[in-house]
Parts: structure tokens; C-alpha cells; sequence
């Protein structure tokens, strides 16, 4: 009975939270007032790791709770159960688009798409060079321009820069490599 329940649970979440991981959160929020999976406390040990872990943070958590609440069987139903209202939804609109991929209108509003999809990624990008690269708070608190800048993070992101784009030997490593030397340093540096 507890696998329907996390596959019915993560259903209706992954039917309803529509714009990425972190719209399954108020979701998460309600599972957790009404079941006792797991605490307020837990959801944020639960965001931490579904951040630091690769894939969609969704699914991440879907498969944490789903883990914690049911082992190995309640992680497969939860994460099944948070992945196919999209998958389902997904074929139905490549079943439909097939049919009016031709036309000239819907042809034309894919183009006029384009400019949108760069648009909302520079956004992202914009707002990870904030959070990531810049200390707001402190230069708020301080006023002085220096405090401004995480300069370990700058400093890191430039000798990554050089690393996967100038230096012969490194730039064709793969880039797991760099992301778990990255959070090494990250460790012993205190970011």
C-alpha cells in the first residue's frame, strides 16, 4: 500500500509542478505535513543533497524520499511516479506536433521561440555569476568594494577557465573530473 501512495503522491507532483526541481518543493512541503516520511528538517537535508547529486533535483528527491520511506522498491515508484505524467505528456505533444510540424504558423512560433530559450538561459547564467561569484550582503553590510567578490570563487573559476579551454593536457578531460576537484577545494577552502 505505502508504494501506490509514493507513486500517487510524486504522480500528482510531477503532474502539477511545472517549472522545474524546485516547483516540486511546496509540494514536498504538503507530503510532509501529511504523512510522516519525513520532517521539515529532513527536506532541507533532502534539497542539499538533491543539489549536490547529478540529474534533476525532482527527481533527486523523489528517489531520496521515496528511499527513505520505502527502500530501494519506494525510490523506483517514486521516481516513476514523478517522471510519467511528463513522459506521457511528452508523447502527446510529439504525437500532435508531428502532425502540424509543417505548418508555416507553427513553424514560425518555434523560430520566434529562439530568441526566448537565449534569453532565459543568459537569465540563469546571470544568476549563477551572482550567487556563486559575488557577496552582495557583505558589500551591502561593509560598503566597501572589495567585499563585493567571493575572490576563491573567482580565483577557481578562472584556473577551471584556463584548465578546459587553454591547457592542451586538461581540456579534453572529462568534466566530472573538474566538478569533483571543484567541490574538493570547495572542501578544503571553506567556500
Amino acid at each position: 500500500m505505502i508504494l501506490l501512495r509514493l507513486f500517487w503522491e510524486f504522480f500528482k507532483t510531477g503532474l502539477f509542478a511545472v517549472g522545474g526541481g524546485m516547483a516540486t518543493l511546496p509540494f514536498l512541503y504538503d507530503i510532509s505535513a501529511r504523512t510522516d516520511w519525513f520532517t521539515a528538517a529532513q527536506l532541507a537535508d533532502m534539497i542539499a543533497v538533491s543539489e549536490s547529486t547529478p540529474g534533476p533535483i525532482g527527481v533527486n528527491m523523489a528517489t531520496y524520499v521515496g528511499f527513505t520511506t520505502a527502500g530501494i522498491p519506494g525510490a523506483v515508484i517514486a521516481t516513476l511516479g514523478l517522471v510519467t505524467p511528463s513522459v506521457i505528456v511528452i508523447l502527446i505533444v510529439a504525437r500532435v506536433l508531428a502532425a502540424f510540424r509543417q505548418n508555416k504558423y507553427v513553424d514560425a512560433a518555434f523560430y520566434g521561440l529562439r530568441p526566448c530559450s537565449v534569453g532565459l538561459i543568459a537569465a540563469a547564467g546571470v544568476l549563477v555569476v551572482k550567487v556563486a561569484l559575488l557577496k552582495l550582503d557583505a558589500f551591502a553590510a561593509s560598503g566597501a568594494f572589495p567585499d563585493l567578490f567571493n575572490w576563491k570563487a573567482i580565483a577557481l573559476a578562472a584556473v577551471l577557465l584556463v584548465l578546459t579551454r587553454y591547457v592542451k593536457k586538461t581540456k579534453k578531460l572529462h568534466p566530472i573530473l573538474f566538478i569533483l576537484a571543484s567541490a574538493v577545494v570547495g572542501v578544503v577552502f571553506s567556500f
